[in-house]
């Protein structure tokens, strides 16, 4: 019997306009998700999300491609991240997902492990973390998706090019995480790992907290040419190039 195992993405930043990393996400769910028993999507799965409503190609098809693959019985669990906090309930049920919080424990074959996307563990970023506040306000969503998608599309598009996102968030620029915010919300779920993207910048931290071991594991982005996830079994993690 194959050995149990459960894998990790994050940052695929999936659109129309970038057709080759859908092709690779694609290819990913129906020839290496299937071997195993969950995948979670720990933030910015799309480039932007402007509501469940929206069927712009090629979004029915990852939808679809995702619900075929949680129906074949990998477990399916999508995480917010900056770009696609909009991601609603409506895409999860119709891709047989769970919405997980933005702080999500897990019990990874015994090890308590922390799932964050970890845009909020970037206190140093200070403007970035207002602009946060002021767009994930309940108030502020109700009334964007309530506006048509056309309308949406141009609010967006009017956002990027006022702010400069479209360019600051290449991941050079990307502030990393502050080390005490990282220290303190492992304290306040009581693990000693933790597991994130958003940085773009791939690697495994070890640290102590409270002289006891820790380890931080930071999930890499994916390109037109080389797609990143975490395997994690009963013996241990692993890191896999797609």
């Amino acid at each position: 019997m194959p050995e149990a195992e459960t894998l990790f993405i994050s940052d695929l930043h999936l659109s129309p306009e970038q057709p080759q990393v859908v092709d690779a996400f694609i290819d990913f769910i129906l020839d290496r998700a299937p071997d195993a028993e969950a995948l979670y999507i720990l933030g910015d799965l799309f480039d932007a999300w402007l509501g469940d409503d929206n069927d712009t190609a090629p979004y029915p098809m990852i939808r679809d491609t995702l619900a075929a693959l949680s129906q074949q019985g990998t477990a399916l669990f999508i995480q917010h991240g900056n770009r696609d906090f909009l991601l609603g309930e409506t895409f999860c049920k119709q891709c047989g997902a769970g919405l997980i919080g933005e702080e999500h424990m897990i019990d990874l074959y015994g090890h308590r492990t922390l799932l964050m996307h970890g845009d909020t563990l970037c206190t140093d970023d200070i403007a970035y973390q207002q602009a946060r506040q002021q767009l994930r306000n309940p108030a502020f969503i109700a009334d964007f998706l309530a506006k048509s998608l056309d309308e949406r599309k141009v609010i967006t598009a009017e956002y990027r090019k006022m702010s400069g996102e479209a360019t600051s968030l290449l991941a050079g620029d990307i502030m990393d995480v502050n080390q005490k915010a990282v220290i303190d919300v492992m304290q306040k779920h009581g693990v000693n790992r933790l597991i994130h993207g958003h940085t773009h910048r791939q690697a495994i931290h070890h640290f102590e907290i409270d002289a006891e071991d820790a380890e931080r594991i930071v999930l890499g982005e994916w390109h037109a040419d080389q797609g990143m996830l975490l395997s994690a079994t009963p013996g241990g993690l692993s890191e896999e190039r797609l």
